[in-house]
């Protein structure tokens, strides 16, 4: 039935997520999920919309998510004008595309980064440059200065979990005054330093957060950009042109209320950075080489043994880890942190199948 595909479909090549196994209880790292639950206030919040008969779902959602706006501004010391809110940092992401990035000089974003940006850029017909990465994973800031056309990248990346120091995201903003820059900071919170504060001092910032990380909202797709209101208003215009109404009234309260409770939030991050610390310190120990990681998730190599035998082996045993088919890192494993009791038996199988022989 392809005859029927526009041309643009026919050449695509979709994204594609980790693996989501129909298990009844798998040990799954492969995603980046939060171990932990969101914040008991969240299930009050959503409870509380839905009241004793669900009466309010027959009405549309507020298309500006109004008060969520307005918590998140205020938690970040911003505006509401200066917030926008979208399903999830994908939708808002390919709002990005649409509305900031499509120019005559091409896009620039890492060679090894989230592979949601090449799939974007071939959708929405963006030019684009991938710059590579160092031979150590780091972002080399020097390629991103001088105004040569909009830039684009996590921080800290993905797959790697490397995180430049806010000076450096300064020096790129900086250098490229005509141009927009985007900082997509999905994993900020578990270590990196977020660029939000220098919003206010330059107008081409943009910068993309999710709630599906650190506060543990994957499951209800809400995602927020920050910068000059000029820019806010631009995706305001394309998610207009496209979807009036992209969060439902239960995300818009879930997600104000997990913002609301800060001190569950920072017990939350800090658990999972010390986790973090913990598996990386305990497959160092089993001879893997794991780089420097201030996100959710490391990445790993074993000098000796395979990455993608690796996976399946671990695939077998129910436990899931994220593996990529790409030149220059499809040695290594992305591994998501989960509670302790989770990391260690990810620890224990790997022990097993790197010493066992």
């Amino acid at each position: 039935m392809s005859r029927y595909w526009s041309d643009i479909v026919q050449k695509l090549v979709p994204y594609v997520p980790g693996e989501q196994p129909a298990l009844a209880h798998p040990l799954k790292l492969n995603t980046n999920e939060n171990p932990y639950p969101p914040s008991p206030r969240v299930a009050q919040a959503i409870a509380g919309e839905l009241g004793e008969a669900g009466e309010t779902l027959r009405r549309y959602p507020d298309p500006l998510a109004r008060r969520l706006r307005e918590t998140v501004a205020a938690h970040h010391g911003l505006k509401p004008e200066q917030v926008f809110a979208g399903n999830g940092s994908d939708e808002v992401l390919a709002h990005v595309f649409q509305a900031l990035l499509k120019h005559d000089k091409p896009l620039r974003f890492p060679d090894i980064t989230y592979s949601f940006y090449p799939t974007y850029a071939r959708l929405y017909d963006v030019r684009y440059e991938a710059v590579p990465l160092a031979d150590d994973f780091s972002i080399e800031v020097d390629n991103y200065l001088g105004d040569a056309g909009c830039v684009l990248f996590p921080n800290p990346n993905a797959p790697t979990g490397r995180a430049l120091p806010l000076a450096d995201i300064e020096r790129i903003v900086a250098a490229n005054p005509s141009s927009a820059v985007v900082v997509d900071e999905a994993y900020v919170d578990f270590g990196a330093q977020s660029a939000i504060s220098l919003i206010d001092r330059y107008p081409n910032l943009l910068v993309v957060h999710t709630a599906s990380k650190a506060r543990s909202l994957a499951g209800m797709r809400v995602g927020f950009a920050f910068g000059h209101a000029s820019l806010v208003e631009a995706l305001n215009r394309v998610k207009d042109s496209f979807n009036s109404y992209p969060l439902d009234r239960l995300a818009q309260v879930a997600a104000q209320a997990a913002y609301e409770d800060d001190a569950y939030f920072r017990a939350t991050c800090e658990r999972v950075i010390a986790s973090r610390e913990r598996m990386t310190q305990a497959l160092s120990s089993l001879g893997f080489e794991v780089v420097p990681s201030a996100a959710n998730f490391i990445f790993a190599r074993h000098p000796v043994h395979d990455a993608a035998t690796l996976a399946a082996r671990l695939k077998d045993r129910e436990i899931f880890v994220r593996h990529f088919k790409q030149p220059r890192i499809d040695r290594h494993l992305r591994i998501t942190v989960g509670t302790d009791g989770e990391c260690d038996a990810l620890v224990e199988a790997m022990r097993e199948l790197t010493t066992t022989p």
